[in-house]
């Protein structure tokens, strides 16, 4: 069974996640339209990071299901569920570079195993990716030999190999100087509008939620539940109960980043 609207693509429809009888969150319900940099935010051990798990087939829900272009990829077999997965880009906390490939080695990793394209299509495609982020010249460094700014960037350059739909983001300023940070966010822009890439984001930086976000949810840890859904600074202007004021604004009496 296929269900989609002509501009949505992802949907979550009654979602209840944990582990074991630990709930984590309940009755979630949310679309990301294409083209969206999508946030999904709360405190601390809301289940952000565990949303992205179920998001991507690491974790099952324990009930409800994840549509992807109106393909339900919770109930779909493991051979659909890697089919879909291709058109899908991760960026993890760390970058997850591996240490003894190069910057090249380690973009060229999922075109190896996921297409059929020449050596030198491929040596092609990672030079295009790596200046799509601005590390042209750098193919041959390894992991070691550059700042974490540049691993966050040399990770995002691997997760677009293969021209993904979605790219999640865990936590992408983890770790990041304000101006690496900056930089990062301006990238993710710049992608997503030039590209029209969907970036579903998993942070608490209220610097990035409101530079880069235009759809958000908000995950709250003692209700278990979606508390607040929509544009980031529209929910700054328009808070709809104290727990997304207080977080937005980290408890401070006036309102930030209004514009």
């Amino acid at each position: 069974m296929k269900i989609t609207t002509q501009n949505e693509k992802l949907s979550v429809h009654n979602l209840t996640m944990g582990y074991g009888n630990f709930i984590l969150q309940k009755n979630m319900n949310f679309s990301v339209n294409k083209g969206d940099v999508f946030i999904v935010m709360g405190g601390s051990g809301c289940g952000k990071s565990s949303l992205l798990k179920v998001l991507t087939g690491l974790i099952p829900p324990l009930k409800g299901n994840v549509y992807i272009d109106g393909i339900n990829f919770t109930k779909a077999d493991e051979i659909t569920q890697k089919e879909m997965m291709k058109k899908v880009g991760i960026l993890y906390q760390s970058g997850a570079l591996f240490s003894s490939m190069t910057l090249a080695e380690n973009i060229a990793l999922p075109l190896t195993q996921y297409t059929s394209y020449s050596k030198e299509t491929i040596k092609d495609i990672v030079s295009l990716k790596l200046a799509l982020v601005g590390l042209t010249g750098f193919e041959n460094f390894y992991p070691s030999e550059i700042s974490g700014g540049m691993k966050k960037r040399a990770g995002l350059a691997r997760a677009l190999a293969l021209d993904p739909h979605i790219v999640y983001f865990d936590e992408p300023s983890a770790g990041l100087d304000p101006v690496s940070s900056k930089l990062l966010d301006d990238l993710i822009l710049n992608i997503n509008q030039s590209l029209g890439t969907t970036m579903i984001v998993v942070t608490h930086e209220l610097s990035s939620i409101f530079a880069i976000g235009n759809n958000s949810i908000f995950l709250d840890a003692e209700t278990k539940q979606i508390i607040a859904q929509g544009n980031p600074k529209e929910l700054l202007k328009n808070p709809p109960n104290e727990t997304v004021y207080n977080f937005l604004t980290r408890g401070k009496t006036e309102h930030v980043q209004k514009t």
